[in-house]
C-alpha cells in the first residue's frame, strides 16, 4: 500500500507576504474603490443601476422596493454585504450627495443632518430619466464588453456606455490600499460645453477649458472662495477648495420683542452636517470662543435651509460671521484628488485628461455600436433580398414546396436552385400566405430600399471621425438641452486673490479679424496719426485672397461681442485674444470660439458693462431691425446664444449699442441715409429670439452698407425734429468740394455745427467727408432716406463703403482689403455738405479699396466696430 505524499514548497516569506499584500491592494484598488474614468462608476454602483435596468426600473415606471433591488444585485453581481449595497444605492438618491441623483428614491433617503435613512424594506426607487438616457442607453447594442459574475451564471458589464462625463458631474470619493480620490461634482451644461469645446479644438489647454467648466458646482450651493485651488486642482490633479456658506446679516422682528440682528445661513457647504454645525456653534458659545450670540434656531423646511442666528444688541454683527467662518464647517475645505482607473490603473487626471479618456471612450462606443448596427441591417437585408427572390419566383417555388417530401429536402432545393443561404431558405418556409399579397410584397421592397440607405449611411460613419465626433457632440447636446441646470455654487475671489485681469492692463487695443476667421489684437499706439491722403501702414500679413473684414479699437478689459451671419452670439475678453504684430496673421478664430464652417461672423461689439439702461440695435441685410436689451447677452454660453431670429435667406450683418433715446442713421451702398429714433414708437423692445421691423425702403439694385448710433445728448441741441417726413424732399445740389463752413449754411439754412458732431462719409474709392448731423432731419422708419453723398469718379462706379457718427478729438482707423492701415484725425477730413462728393482721404493702390473704417475715441472708452 502507497501513500501520497503533499508536495512542499519552500518560500521567502517576505516575498509571499509582499506577493500577497499587493494583490489584496490591487483587489480593493480596481475593484471596489477607485472608480472608472469612463463611466465615473464603482463597481457596487454599476451593478445596481445595471440590476435596476434588468428589473426595468425605469423612470415611467412603478417605484419597486429597495430590498428588491439590494436581492437582486446581491445574488447575481455583488456577494458582499447587503448594507454596503444598500448604502451605496441611497447615496445616489440623495440630492446634497449626488449633483445630479442617478436614483429616484421613494421615502425616507436621510437628510443633510445626518440622520439614517429608513430600511430597505420601507424604501422604494427607480431610475432617473437622466440614467436612462446617458449610462445606460444602448447597452445592449454591444457598446461596452460583458465578463461572468462571480459564479458564472451571469453575465454583467465591464463599464456603462455613457454619455456624459459622469465621474466630473457627480463626483468621487474613496479610500484604497495606499491612495485615495475625491472628486468634487460639476455642472452638466459646463461639462459638455468644455466637451465640445475639446472636440472643436483637440489642442485646448486645462486653462482655456476652464473659461467652460468653470468650477466644481456642489449639490448643496454655497460659494468657492477663488479660482487659484481650482485651477491648481484642474492643472495639476490636486488642489484645496475652500468652501463657504452662504450667510446674510438682517434685521428680523418678533413679537413682543425689540428688532435684532440676525446672521441667516441659508447654503452650507458640501458635505457638512447641518446638526453637528449648529451643535459646534452652540459649543463654542458655551465655551466663550465665539461671543455676540444670543440664540441659535434651525428653521429649515422642505422649502429651503434656514438657520438663524440672533445676535446680542451690542455685538458687531460682521465680526461674529468672520468668527464663524474661522471655527466652524461654515467655511472648509474640499481636498480635490483627481485619481480614478485608466485601463484598469489608478492615474491622477487634468481636466482635459478628465475629458480626453470619456472622448475616446466614447468614441470607441458609437464605433461599437455603429457596427452594431451595420451587422442587423446586413442580416435583415440579406434575409429580405430572398424574400424578394421568392417573390420574383413566387409559382415556381411553390411548386417546388408542394413537391418536396419534406421541408429539410425542400430546404437544399431551394439553396441549390436559387443560389440562396440557408437562412434566405429558412425564411422562405417559414414565410406566411399574408406576406405573398401585393401590398406586403411593396413593403419588403420599401424595406429593403431603406435598409440600403441606412446601411450606406452607417459605413460612412464606420469610415470618417468626423461624423462619429458630430453624433457625440449631438447626443450630448440633447442631454444638455433635457437636463442641464444653472449652477448652484459661486465663485468667488478670495482676499487678496489676483484674478488674471488684475494682471492686465486696461490698454486701449484694436482687434482685427479677416475674411477668413484670423484674429489679432494690437495696442492702437502702433499706429501713430498720419496726414490726409497718405497710404498708410500694413496691419496685418494676409494671403492674396483673405482680406481684413472686420476691426474695432476697445480696452482689454472688455467683453467682446462676435455675432454671426446666422444670428449667434459669442464672447471674449478682449484680452484673451491673443496679440499680435502688425505684420502677423493671426490665430484662427475657431481655436477660441465653437463657430461651425458655414457660419461667418459679421459684426463685433465691446461692452465694459451690461447695462440694463442699454439696448442693442441689430440690423439684417435683408433690412430688418430691432433693438434688444444689452442685459440679455450678459451670459453667453460657450457655444453661443441665439440673438436674433432670421427670415430665409437673411443674415445678420451690423449690431450697434444704443439707448432708448437716442436715434439711429443707415446707410445705402447707393449714397441713401435714413435717420430715425430709436423710442418705442419707431422700435419697440424685443426678446432674442425675434425678426425685427422693416428700417429702410431700397431702390433696385441697392444695398444697406451699415448704420450707427447718434446720442440723445447730441440729438437733442439739433433741429432735427421739427418735422418727421416718410420721403425726403429735393435739396439743391451744391457743387461739389464744398469746404467752407459759410457756405453750407448758406446753402442749406441750417447751422453748420462745426464743434461737431458729423456724419462721416466714406467710399471705397478713398474719398470722404464729414456732413453735419443736422443735414440729416428725423425721418419715420421704412422710409427712403436722403442723399448723403454724390460721388467723385462714376467711369469707376465708386461706391459708399461706410457712414458713421463721429465726434470732435476722435481719430478713425480705415483699413483695406489689402491690410492696409491708416490712423488719422478726424479734423484732417473737410465738413462738406450732402451732396458734395468729399476730399481723397487715403491713396489706395490700383484694385484696392475701403474695407472697413474704425472709430478711437480719445478717452478709451468703449470700441465700435468697423464697417
Amino acid at each position: 500500500m502507497t501513500t501520497s505524499q503533499e508536495r512542499i514548497i519552500p518560500t521567502d516569506l517576505r516575498q509571499e507576504m509582499s506577493q500577497s499584500y499587493l494583490e489584496y491592494a490591487m483587489s480593493v484598488i480596481v475593484g471596489r474603490a477607485l472608480p472608472d474614468a469612463r463611466d465615473g462608476l464603482k463597481p457596487v454602483h454599476r451593478r445596481i443601476l445595471y440590476a435596476m435596468h434588468e428589473l426595468g426600473l425605469l423612470h415611467d415606471r412603478p417605484f419597486r422596493k429597495c430590498a428588491r433591488v439590494v436581492g437582486e444585485v446581491l445574488g447575481k453581481y455583488h456577494p458582499h454585504g447587503d448594507t454596503a449595497v444598500y448604502d451605496a444605492l441611497v447615496r445616489m438618491a440623495q440630492d446634497f450627495s449626488m449633483r445630479s441623483p442617478l436614483i429616484n428614491g421613494h421615502g425616507n433617503f436621510g437628510s443633510i443632518d445626518n440622520d439614517p435613512p429608513a430600511a430597505m424594506r420601507y424604501t422604494e426607487c427607480r431610475l432617473q430619466a437622466l440614467t436612462s438616457s446617458s449610462l445606460l442607453q444602448d447597452i445592449e447594442s454591444e457598446t461596452v464588453d460583458f465578463i461572468d459574475n462571480f459564479d458564472g451564471s451571469q453575465q454583467e458589464p465591464t463599464v456603462l456606455p455613457s454619455r456624459i462625463p459622469q465621474l466630473l458631474l457627480n463626483g468621487s470619493s474613496g479610500i484604497a490600499v495606499g491612495m485615495a480620490t475625491n472628486i468634487p461634482p460639476h455642472n452638466l451644461g459646463e461639462l459638455i460645453d468644455g466637451l465640445v469645446a475639446l472636440i472643436h479644438n483637440p489642442e485646448i489647454t486645462d486653462t482655456q477649458l476652464m473659461q467652460y467648466v468653470h468650477g466644481p458646482d456642489f449639490p448643496t450651493g454655497a460659494q468657492i472662495l477663488g479660482t487659484s485651488a481650482i485651477k491648481e486642482a484642474y492643472t495639476t490633479g490636486r488642489g484645496s477648495i475652500t468652501m463657504r456658506g452662504v450667510a446674510t446679516i438682517e434685521t428680523i422682528q418678533q413679537r413682543n420683542r425689540p428688532e435684532r440682528e440676525a446672521i441667516i445661513i441659508t447654503e452650507l457647504p458640501y458635505q457638512t452636517n447641518k446638526a453637528a454645525l449648529i451643535e459646534k456653534i452652540a459649543e463654542l458659545v458655551n465655551d466663550k470662543k465665539i461671543e455676540g450670540i444670543a440664540d441659535i434656531r434651525d428653521e429649515s423646511d422642505r422649502d429651503g435651509m434656514r438657520i438663524v442666528i440672533e445676535l446680542k444688541r451690542d455685538s458687531y454683527p460682521r465680526v461674529v460671521l468672520n468668527n464663524l467662518y474661522k471655527q466652524t464647517p461654515l467655511q472648509t475645505n474640499f481636498g480635490a484628488n483627481m485619481l480614478a482607473l485608466v485601463n484598469g490603473e489608478p492615474q491622477i487626471l487634468t481636466l482635459k485628461n478628465f475629458l480626453t479618456v470619456f472622448l475616446d471612450f466614447r468614441i470607441e462606443t458609437i464605433n461599437r455600436r455603429t457596427r452594431y448596427q451595420l451587422r442587423k441591417a446586413e442580416e435583415r437585408d440579406h434575409l429580405l433580398q430572398g424574400l424578394l427572390i421568392a417573390l420574383a419566383h413566387l409559382d415556381s417555388i411553390i411548386t417546388l414546396i408542394r413537391s418536396a417530401p419534406d421541408a429539410p429536402t425542400a430546404k437544399g432545393e431551394l439553396i441549390n436552385s436559387y443560389g440562396l443561404s440557408e437562412v434566405q431558405a429558412d425564411a422562405i418556409l417559414q414565410m406566411q400566405l399574408r406576406r405573398l399579397t401585393a401590398l406586403e410584397a411593396d413593403k419588403i421592397r420599401l424595406e429593403h430600399e431603406e435598409l440600403q440607405l441606412q446601411i450606406t449611411d452607417l459605413r460612412d460613419i464606420l469610415d470618417r471621425r468626423e461624423r462619429v465626433l458630430e453624433i457625440i457632440e449631438t447626443e450630448a447636446g440633447q442631454i444638455k438641452t433635457q437636463f442641464a441646470t444653472p449652477r448652484r455654487t459661486t465663485i468667488t475671489h478670495a482676499e487678496g486673490e489676483i484674478d488674471d485681469i488684475d494682471l492686465i492692463a486696461n490698454e486701449k487695443v484694436l482687434i482685427l479679424l479677416t475674411q477668413q476667421g484670423y484674429i489679432k489684437r494690437m495696442p492702437v499706439s502702433t499706429f501713430e496719426a498720419q496726414n490726409r491722403a497718405t497710404r498708410g501702414k500694413a496691419g496685418a500679413k494676409v494671403k492674396d485672397d483673405d482680406t481684413i473684414e472686420h476691426f474695432l479699437t476697445c480696452c482689454d478689459h472688455d467683453s467682446v461681442l462676435f455675432f454671426s451671419d446666422r444670428g449667434v452670439v459669442y464672447s471674449l475678453k478682449a484680452y484673451q485674444i491673443p496679440e499680435g504684430s502688425r505684420t502677423s496673421r493671426g490665430t484662427p478664430i475657431v481655436q477660441m470660439l465653437p463657430i461651425p464652417k458655414e457660419e461667418k461672423i459679421t459684426s463685433i461689439v465691446s461692452v465694459s458693462e451690461f447695462s440694463s439702461e442699454e439696448y442693442l440695435v441689430m440690423l439684417t441685410k435683408g433690412g430688418n431691425i430691432k433693438k434688444t436689451a444689452l442685459e440679455a447677452f450678459s451670459h453667453i454660453r460657450a457655444n453661443g446664444l441665439i440673438a436674433i431670429s432670421l427670415e430665409e435667406g437673411d443674415q445678420l450683418r451690423w449690431v450697434r449699442r444704443a439707448k432708448p433715446e437716442d436715434s439711429v442713421m443707415i446707410g445705402s451702398r447707393q449714397g441713401m441715409a435714413i435717420h430715425f429714433r430709436c423710442d418705442n414708437d419707431q422700435m419697440r423692445p424685443l426678446g432674442r429670439a425675434t425678426r425685427g421691423v422693416k428700417s429702410m425702403k431700397l431702390k433696385t439694385g441697392d444695398e444697406l452698407i451699415g448704420m450707427d448710433i447718434l446720442p440723445a445728448a447730441i440729438l437733442n441741441t439739433l433741429n432735427t425734429d421739427t418735422e418727421m417726413e416718410e420721403e425726403p424732399t429735393e435739396v439743391e445740389e451744391l457743387s461739389d468740394n464744398i469746404e467752407e463752413t459759410s457756405n453750407i449754411e448758406i446753402a442749406t439754412g441750417e447751422p453748420a455745427n462745426i464743434l461737431g458732431p458729423w456724419v462721416l462719409i466714406i467710399t471705397i474709392g478713398g474719398y470722404g467727408k464729414r456732413v453735419p448731423v443736422g443735414q440729416f432731419r428725423l425721418q419715420n422708419r421704412a422710409g427712403q432716406g436722403l442723399t448723403a453723398t454724390k460721388f467723385k469718379n462714376r467711369k469707376t462706379k465708386d461706391q459708399l463703403a461706410t457712414l458713421r457718427i463721429v465726434n470732435p478729438d476722435e481719430e478713425i482707423m480705415m483699413a483695406t482689403n489689402r491690410g492696409i492701415i491708416i490712423r488719422q484725425s478726424i479734423n484732417a477730413i473737410s465738413i462738406q455738405s450732402r451732396t458734395a462728393t468729399g476730399v481723397r482721404v487715403q491713396k489706395l493702390d490700383e484694385d484696392d479699396a475701403i474695407t472697413g473704417v474704425a472709430v478711437v475715441p480719445p478717452d478709451a472708452g468703449d470700441g465700435e466696430e468697423s464697417e
